[in-house]
């Protein structure tokens, strides 16, 4: 089979059965293409139906079925599903917060910035400059904040280990590429397992945020240019690249990558996207690859 049609649901409702098998079994096999019987890659969550035959058919036959489900899913080739480098983006993607939104609610200013922070998601601002309006607004911040903040704020978004521990077992390079700051890049990718973490550093001065960021601003630009220079030096494919994020700033990776996976994304990288995650968390990725859930690692 040369083609395979992958279904996620959220892991806390395992809605997968037989009868969800059998439908889209029945949908490819009336639209002339050549299923076989469905993989489970993990009982009740994800399950991969190969079949062989036009992926443009597959795509424009199942796709007004699929999108009225509370499910996520792709239709891909089966040649180089297992990918050998992971782009990610960090803020609303492994982690669960905007940390600089985070670090303005202790400014008293979170609404103003979050505001800020969402058209810049959105794409209706310019990264850079709403990046340096929002750090300006924290100068005079003490640097004792970013630790309260990585410490009472950041949360990992479900699936994060097991979706970067998996990879880097199956001998994948794992990049974290963020539009936010060093200090919480550095951490997170000690808390995940990413082998190289870039962000953008925060201008300090006797003990207090300057306002200021040290150039060179990380932007959409850097994290395209981050799964370039990877992927040369690895000598890899593009279809063997991976990358994820939500917001306008991923949009030029997500288009590079061999498969670019836009998570609970703001709609201009939903757009961009191959893949969708609107339902599951971030072991979405592995499951997309075809690894059982047994083979994922936890810790």
């Amino acid at each position: 089979m040369t083609n395979v049609l992958t279904l996620i649901c959220n892991p806390e409702t395992a809605t997968l059965d037989t009868t969800v098998a059998d439908k889209y079994y029945d949908a490819l096999h009336d639209a002339g293409l050549r299923p076989a019987a469905p993989i489970w890659l993990a009982a009740g969550e994800a399950m991969d139906l190969p079949f062989s035959g036009s992926l443009d058919t597959a795509r424009e036959t199942l796709a007004p079925l699929l999108q009225a489900e509370a499910l996520d899913y792709a239709i891909q080739p089966q040649a180089e599903r297992r990918k050998q480098l992971l782009i990610a983006d960090m803020d609303s993607t492994i982690i669960q917060v905007e940390c600089i939104d985070e670090l303005a609610d202790f400014a008293g200013l979170k609404e103003k910035v979050a505001a800020i922070t969402e058209a810049a998601m959105r794409g209706e601002l310019d990264f850079a400059a709403a990046l340096k309006e929002r750090v300006s607004l924290l100068k005079g911040m003490d640097i004792a904040v970013l630790d309260r903040v990585f410490h009472e704020r950041v949360r990992l978004t479900p699936g994060a280990v097991e979706m970067v521990q998996t990879m880097n077992k199956a001998g994948a390079m794992t990049i974290l590429v963020s539009g936010g700051f060093t200090f919480f890049t550095h951490r997170v990718a000690e808390a995940t397992g990413f082998q190289v973490n870039r962000g953008n550093v925060l201008g300090i001065s006797d003990g207090k945020l300057s306002g200021e960021v040290v150039p060179p601003i990380v932007d959409s630009s850097t994290k395209l240019n981050s799964l370039i220079e990877f992927r040369q030096s690895s000598a890899l494919t593009p279809r063997q690249t991976l990358a994820v994020g939500d917001g306008a700033n991923d949009i030029p990776m997500i288009q590079e990558a061999g498969l670019g996976v836009a998570y609970h994304p703001k709609p201009a990288a939903a757009a961009a996207a191959d893949v969708i995650i609107r339902y599951g968390d971030l072991t979405a990725l592995l499951y997309l690859q075809g690894f059982h859930k047994e083979e994922f690692v936890t810790a």
